[in-house]
């Protein structure tokens, strides 16, 4: 079918000697929405389909000069999809069944009336209508499946690309493909099968269980998904991450694995690690001496009478004790960011521990007049096989946190309590709270939350990265609950079998 014709525009062209029937079918036809070119021999009417785009022919086969079956050769020769309708005057089966092999559509024998012609050309029109129909839907599909192939060689082109490496596997945890980077990461030789489970590939069995956990749809919640960190040998360190791939459905139908090398970050940050332990290492004598000698000096030389100078004095000392006591949570974090802190685990009654530590910070809650209590199972709680020293860090930062950033007036509660194989320390309070913005965000070094009601709150922002470094040593959790101007509420979870 010609391409320039539409079905809005489709063209009749009537080819007869009789101006009877040439004039009768037009009228019949331009009723119908055709176009309608008239011809009266067969000459003429190759010259129109020659200059207009003519879908449908009424040919006379019985025509002076050029006959009916001569025009519908030349017709078929010049455009095999025009539809030729025979008007012949000699309505025999001989002569139709001549014109349908030549090629004709339909014929029509004369006289007809007007209903007959009508419905030969509506037929003519609907084969056109699912002519382009057909044709457009072959075309889409060729355009779908050249836009797929070209969309596949994008991805293709994308995947092998990536400076990281990518894998993905089914939902047996076999791998299915893999890009030239994690080839190169695990030294698997280019052009192999990649069919096998992904612990040919990779030798780290927590990895490995955690890939096929990805890919049997373990994980719900795509944030639970934790990243993994391990090393390649002696020199090299990756990091993992991983999502499931969803099907239709949403069913997990395996999973899709990046890893990326970060030997280069992990050497930063042991050198940025090792730079402030020994500058602090190297700041805290001196800061020392200031604090203790020189405002001994000082406290000498201002009036007698409190004032001004007495002021000025009582904020340098304030001042010098937080650059001490920042530099003691700096060397703190860098030793555990190490692993350099060597802890002593020993059996711990952490009732007795946790009660020495209320004990000693009373006194600084009673001067705030703020309400510090514990409670603690009526049972005995088992040993825990852990480092004294660590749980002391713990919980003494969370209490003395809880005093700060409380009231004068308010409330402060520990809880201790035996949940399944593990103990659950509550540290609650009914202070300033946080908002719930700044929540993920309180663990990460040098972060304070600042507002009218803790500016003037001295502290180094270091605390509570070492409280969760620390529990994390210890095999543990800590997690924070908290609602702006009602108070927070840190849960530390210690296994028993520490």
């Amino acid at each position: 079918m010609n391409e320039a014709i539409k079905m809005k525009d489709i063209t009749v062209l009537v080819v007869d000697d009789e101006q009877s029937i040439r004039d009768g079918s037009e009228r019949i036809l331009s009723r119908m929405g055709f176009e309608v070119f008239k011809a009266a021999n067969g000459e003429e009417g190759l010259k129109i389909l020659e200059d207009h785009n003519i879908a449908i022919i009424l040919l006379d086969l019985k025509m002076p000069g050029m006959d009916g079956m001569e025009v519908l050769r030349l017709v078929k020769q010049k455009d095999s999809h025009v539809l030729v309708i025979v008007i012949t005057g000699f309505a025999t089966l001989e002569t139709a069944i001549e014109a349908m092999k030549r090629g004709a559509y339909d014929f029509i024998p004369k006289p007809f009336e007007p209903d007959q012609l009508r419905i030969v050309v509506n037929r003519a029109r609907e084969t056109i209508r699912l002519t382009l129909e057909t044709e457009m839907l072959e075309l889409e599909r060729q355009r779908t499946l050249n836009d797929l192939g070209m969309e596949k060689s994008r991805i293709r082109t994308i995947i092998e690309s990536l400076p990281n490496g990518l894998v993905v596997t089914n939902v047996k945890g076999h791998v299915v493909l893999m890009n030239p980077a994690f080839q190169q990461m695990f030294g698997v030789p280019p052009g192999s099968i990649q069919t096998d489970p992904i612990s040919s590939y990779i030798t780290d069995k927590e990895l490995c269980r955690l890939v096929i956990d990805i890919s049997r749809g373990k994980y719900i919640d795509f944030e639970d998904i934790p990243t993994y960190e391990f090393p390649l040998g002696t020199e090299k360190f990756l990091l993992a991450s991983g999502q499931p791939v969803l099907g239709e459905r949403k069913e997990c139908i395996g999973a899709v694995v990046t890893v990326m090398d970060i030997t280069e970050m992990k050497v930063l940050d042991q050198l940025k690690s090792e730079f402030v332990a020994k500058v602090s290492h190297e700041l805290r004598s001196p800061l020392s001496t200031i604090h203790e000698q020189i405002a001994e000096v000082l406290k000498d030389t201002v009036e007698e009478e409190p004032g001004k100078d007495q002021y000025i004095l009582s904020r340098a000392k304030e001042k010098t004790k937080g650059l001490i006591s920042l530099i003691g949570d700096l060397l703190d974090l860098s030793r555990i960011e190490s692993d350099s802190a060597k802890m002593e685990f020993k059996p711990i009654r952490l009732e007795e521990l946790i009660k020495s530590i209320v004990d000693f910070l009373e006194i600084r809650a009673k001067n705030r007049n703020q309400r510090l209590s514990l409670i603690l199972p009526e049972e005995k709680l088992p040993e825990l096989m852990t480092d004294p020293m660590a749980l002391e860090s713990i919980f003494g930062n969370l209490i003395s946190n809880a005093i700060n950033y409380t009231q004068e007036g308010g409330e402060i509660a520990v809880s201790v309590e035996k949940v399944m194989g593990s103990v659950r320390v509550n540290v609650t309070d009914n202070g300033f709270g946080i908002e719930a913005k700044h929540l993920e965000k309180i663990f990460e070094k040098f972060y304070r939350v600042k507002n009218e009601k803790t500016r003037y709150i001295t502290g180094t922002g270091l605390g509570l990265p070492i409280v969760k470094g620390l529990i994390g040593s210890l095999g543990g959790s800590i997690t924070v609950d908290s609602t702006p101007g009602m108070g927070s509420a840190f849960t530390v979870i210690l296994p028993i079998n520490s």
